[in-house]
């Protein structure tokens, strides 16, 4: 079946650093999009950034934009999320995500969702 495990999480000052990691099987990895998204207490889930199954093309929330990049290695059927210069704001559950068809910033077009992990910035 279908498994996505995110890794990475954890506590950092603001303006460090953190990898998100997020380890796919169960179906081929190739050829699907892929997404991040978070929710952080008391508020929606909200889409972080997505990656298309070639890898060549990714989008944004504009909140993230310039700070975090999403990437993908289809030979080891992960993505990843670099996020830098990381704010108070960004504290959250970050979630990975396989799209149901093609790249999407609704989480609605996403059919299988990881456990989470949390990332906890400190001010």
């Amino acid at each position: 079946q279908v498994q996505l495990v995110e890794s990475g999480g954890g506590l950092v000052q603001a303006g460090g650093s953190l990898r998100l990691s997020c380890a796919a099987s169960g179906f081929t990895f190739s050829s699907y999009a892929m997404g991040w998204f978070r929710q952080a207490p008391g508020k929606e889930r909200e889409f972080v950034a997505a990656i298309r199954s070639s890898g060549r093309s990714t989008v944004y929330a504009d909140s993230v934009k310039g700070r975090f990049t999403i990437s993908r290695n289809n030979a080891e059927n992960t993505v990843y999320l670099q996020m830098n210069s990381l704010k108070p704001e960004d504290t959250a559950v970050y979630y990975c995500a396989r799209a149901k068809y093609f790249y999407s910033s609704n989480p609605s077009e996403y059919a299988y969702w990881g456990q989470g992990t949390q990332v906890t910035v400190s001010s």
